[in-house]
């Protein structure tokens, strides 16, 4: 990564990584076009020329550079101040001093982090989301992918949900792109064999006796008939230009991808979502892509099964393998999150946070992630970061205080705590002997 203290925030993050070629996902800054420089803002208080130049191109990919300018193959050491300056140009004050934490008690010179982390108090906190960078609209550009016309296959594995399956069906039946077939796995007991019959669409009805998402999910993609796959779930309600505008976005962006933005309802599209930029994470409820995709990388992870985290785990390797996602405002829609069914029903919902005192903490599939592709330590940073925030429900997640509340919380469950991550290390490691079930399409 561009600034090494980024390994304690995101140390599990895509662009954490280079991709197998080699590269970055990080555009040398001389080499872009003038009219994306011109809507960068440089910091005239890095001590280092190099520290600006990261900054530019840091900022250029989180607001939404697309392109194909030649990237960085290798970053060069920055001083220690300007470690801190980004950390507070971009992050919250708490968590610059949870660095300055890290560095302290990993042994690092202590008058220098102290001095380095005190003299960079007057940076300024950017508000670059509120500036992203300006695109064409491709919704008013004429699309040969939409006037072609192939065949969508759209994947919806259920579980227990007809209530809400209906609704998305309902709004499928609204699509203005009209070329596409709907498979829907079903492993619902007991399996409504006519729930299907009144829908004005093309659906291929498959039961599944074992409930298995990834099953489900890979299960539909061998059995689909279109060049596109669309991955779409049971509990979430889509506008009628759902499938055209992720076409549009892999046409417009010549893209291998389209990676849609969810939201609760009642809510809206987050910020840092709300524009086209290059995909920093994929979910299986919201997007398309290319079949040869599949063909390519391979299908999703079964050592997820009943687990979390391997549609992160799908679309880490895309972009470890250069595929270009593109994270798709446009293609976006309503999380219902339904309270019964799917993956509540069938093992872990939430990542971090067990029912049972003596469950894994986060559940082995996550460890088993980050093990496998950002090795032990920065898998223990991911652990010391996202653990104590878990002690606190998830419905506080987002709520700043009550995530300091449970880090205070933590020390005092700590050996609990403790327990549960050994336990989730164990099984992780039992996993990454098995090895990937990833099947060939």
């Amino acid at each position: 990564m561009l600034f090494l203290f980024l390994k304690y925030l995101q140390p599990t993050h895509y662009f954490q990584l280079y991709r197998k070629d080699g590269t970055s996902i990080f555009p040398i800054i001389e080499n872009l076009p003038n009219e994306i420089v011109e809507q960068l803002v440089p910091e005239a208080k890095f001590k280092s020329e190099k520290a600006r130049k990261y900054d530019l191109s840091w900022q250029a990919v989180n607001k939404g550079y697309i392109g194909n300018t030649e990237v960085y193959t290798s970053f060069e050491k920055l001083p220690v101040i300007d470690e801190y300056r980004f950390l507070r140009k971009y992050f919250h004050s708490i968590w610059v001093f949870y660095v300055l934490m890290l560095r302290l008690l990993s042994f690092k010179n202590p008058f220098r982090e102290f001095s380095a982390w005190k003299k960079s108090r007057d940076t300024v906190r950017s508000n670059y989301l509120n500036k992203p960078i300006k695109h064409p609209d491709c919704n008013k550009q004429q699309s040969s992918l939409v006037e072609d016309k192939p065949l969508v296959s759209v994947v919806i594995p259920t579980l227990n949900r007809y209530k809400y399956l209906k609704d998305v069906l309902a709004d499928f039946e609204k699509q203005t792109y009209k070329n596409f077939e709907i498979l829907i796995i079903d492993q619902s007991q007991p399996f409504q064999k006519v729930f299907c019959k009144d829908f004005n669409l093309k659906i291929h009805h498959i039961q599944q006796n074992e409930p298995a998402l990834w099953l489900a999910r890979n299960t539909a993609i061998e059995k689909s008939e279109g060049s596109i796959i669309a991955l779409s779930e049971d509990d979430v309600r889509i506008g009628p230009d759902w499938i055209e505008n992720h076409l549009r976005c892999l046409d417009f962006f010549k893209a291998d991808i389209s990676a849609g933005v969810f939201y609760p309802e009642g809510s809206s599209i987050p910020k840092e979502r709300s524009f086209f930029c290059v995909a920093s994470q994929f979910a299986t409820g919201n997007a398309m892509l290319y079949k040869d995709v599949f063909k390519k990388i391979g299908l999703f992870d079964r050592q997820f099964e009943k687990q979390r985290m391997g549609d992160g785990e799908f679309g880490l390797r895309a972009y470890l393998n250069g595929l270009k996602s593109i994270s798709n405002p446009y293609a976006s829609c309503i999380d219902v999150k339904a309270g019964t069914g799917g993956l509540r029903q069938m093992g872990s919902w939430d990542a971090f946070r067990p029912k049972k005192l003596f469950a894994p903490r986060p559940i082995p599939s996550v460890l088993y992630l980050y093990r496998k592709y950002y090795g032990r330590k920065r898998s223990l940073l991911a652990i010391l970061k996202t653990v104590p925030q878990s002690i606190i429900p998830y419905r506080y997640k987002k709520n700043k205080k009550m995530m300091v509340l449970g880090l205070f919380i933590s020390l005092f469950l700590f050996p609990f705590v403790v327990l549960q991550v050994v336990i989730s290390w164990r099984l992780a490691t039992k996993k990454l002997r098995e090895g990937a079930m990833i099947k060939r399409l």
